[in-house]
């Protein structure tokens, strides 16, 4: 999906990871492994994004004369460790924090969950579960069991950049050390399904997105950071020059006193959408920017305004050979 959304739209929430479309997959030592379909397509795929939930609804044929069985991976957002994190993870300290839900031809699937976390690629999973630390960086249950570690540990874990050390006072006491994770957290839901011979089955999928983002408009200005970000921006979320003079307004308006704007960043990787055999015959995006007071912009051929905070972009023959990045500026509440 190429091209540029020019559209000038207006959200609030806050860096992310990425969505994903769902994969055929097989069960190696290690984990899941992702597998080319040669007898199931992907006849239509309607994927609906917004500040608050996202919803996929695929349409799979068995193309052949007998039945498939198989298994279905959906890979959820992978959550970064971070000092400053401002990442919006939903339930930080439940498995399912993004309160993932899945269900074929109406019927809710119950399915299995992959997770291992890594640092600079290196696989520190069994590391984590050797000394009972849960494995989301970002939860208050893993922050207070990587606290309570013994100083050798925490050496050596702080050598290895699975943990940093930051200082702050959050208890009113004066500041303090704190080990904070900096893993990386890999997520993936799947199920075993039946594709019945010759015959059509539906796949829904809902959740809350990982919204990331800044505290205002990084790309909007002549200093070399901005110019950095805007050379980015132009690449990842297609902003135009309507959209950039725009950006800077609000953002000079901001710095006199008048309403703020921040930056959202929401992105669905669809190219695993390509493991199906064949094209994603119909394909439908709908993005909603969350409030008729945002701005928007993304990459996409044909964009069409269908209401007053949402967009859609239709193919045919899709094979998406681009994953999708959404840029919004939020509009800060008014009094």
């Amino acid at each position: 999906m190429r091209g540029v959304c020019g559209y000038v739209m207006a959200m609030a929430m806050f860096a992310v990871p990425a969505l994903a479309n769902d994969s055929m997959a097989e069960l190696k030592t290690g984990g899941l492994a992702y597998v080319r379909s040669r007898d199931i397509s992907m006849n239509d795929e309607k994927l609906f994004i917004s500040p608050t939930e996202v919803r996929v609804d695929y349409i799979f044929q068995n193309t052949s004369d007998k039945d498939v069985e198989s298994l279905v991976a959906f890979p959820m957002p992978d959550i970064q460790g971070d000092i400053d994190s401002m990442v919006a993870t939903g339930d930080v300290d439940a498995d399912n924090f993004l309160d993932f839900t899945v269900a074929q031809d109406g019927k809710p699937i119950m399915p299995a969950l992959q997770q291992s976390v890594t640092v600079a690629g290196i696989d520190m999973t069994a590391e984590l579960k050797a000394h009972d630390i849960p494995m989301l960086p970002l939860s208050k249950a893993t922050l207070d069991a990587v606290a309570k570690l013994p100083p050798d540990i925490l050496e050596d874990w702080t050598a290895r950049g699975l943990i940093a050390d930051d200082e702050y006072d959050n208890d009113g006491q004066g500041m303090k050390h704190h080990p904070t994770p900096m893993w990386t957290l890999h997520t993936t839901y799947w199920w075993r399904t039946k594709f019945p011979a010759s015959a059509k089955i539906s796949v829904q999928h809902r959740y809350k997105p990982s919204v990331g983002g800044t505290v205002a408009i990084t790309f909007a200005g002549d200093d070399d950071y901005k110019k950095a970000q805007l050379n980015s921006y132009q690449t990842k979320y297609c902003v135009d020059d309507t959209f950039v003079k725009t950006a800077g307004k609000l953002s000079a308006a901001a710095d006199k006193g008048g309403r703020a704007y921040t930056e959202s960043w929401i992105s669905y990787v669809l190219t695993t959408g390509a493991n199906w055999s064949g094209p994603i015959k119909h394909f439908q995006l709908t993005v909603d920017k969350g409030s008729p007071d945002n701005y928007v912009s993304f990459c996409g051929t044909g964009v069409k305004k269908t209401g007053p905070t949402t967009f859609q972009v239709t193919a045919e023959d899709f094979y998406p050979e681009h994953d999708l990045d959404i840029l919004i500026l939020n509009a800060a509440p008014q009094n």
